[in-house]
């Protein structure tokens, strides 16, 4: 953050930095922005995030893998410590080309994966109408879909939905 900015933050009073944190908590839980960074990450997925700990220390971004992708709230396991974290969605840097807003968008979508990526008896992930993320393992190759067994449940899930997963 520039120095001017934080000069400003400085001066304003407690009431208007309330208001400023409501806002900017507002926009980072904001589904539209939440969604255009869960759609970049998988499971498994090695990433760049935010050291919460360091906060006066600047922007410290540390490395880890995501082990978990809940409705608010990415959790990712540290490369070093090995411990877990449950972090919000903005603090994952984006891959490199990718933007960070949902407002702009790629000329080019990524290729949609199609029924030649998958084989039975793979590990994948994809997220249910309420954006659950459900991991199984391919049964079936059908036409258009794959047939997906989770532990509770059979899926047939398009294959534009489905993601690899890498066992580590």
């Amino acid at each position: 953050m520039n120095p001017a900015t934080i000069e400003a933050l400085n001066r304003a009073s407690s009431q208007e930095l309330f208001h400023l944190s409501l806002v900017i908590e507002r926009l980072m839980s904001d589904p539209k922005r939440v969604l255009a960074i869960r759609m970049r990450l998988h499971l498994g997925q090695t990433v760049r995030y935010v050291d919460c700990r360091q906060v006066g220390a600047g922007l410290s971004l540390r490395t880890g893998r995501v082990v978990a992708m809940k409705d608010a709230q990415v959790i990712v396991q540290d490369d070093q410590s090995r411990t877990e974290w449950k972090l919000p969605y903005a603090a994952i840097e984006m891959p490199e080309g990718d933007s960070a807003s949902p407002i702009t968008t790629a000329n080019e979508a990524p290729p949609r994966p199609t029924r030649d990526d998958f084989r039975v008896g793979e590990k994948v992930s994809f997220e249910d109408r309420y954006l659950q993320t459900q991991v199984g393992t391919i049964v079936r190759i059908n036409q258009r879909t794959a047939s997906v067994d989770c532990n509770d449940q059979n899926w047939r899930v398009s294959f534009g939905f489905l993601r690899h997963i890498v066992d580590l």
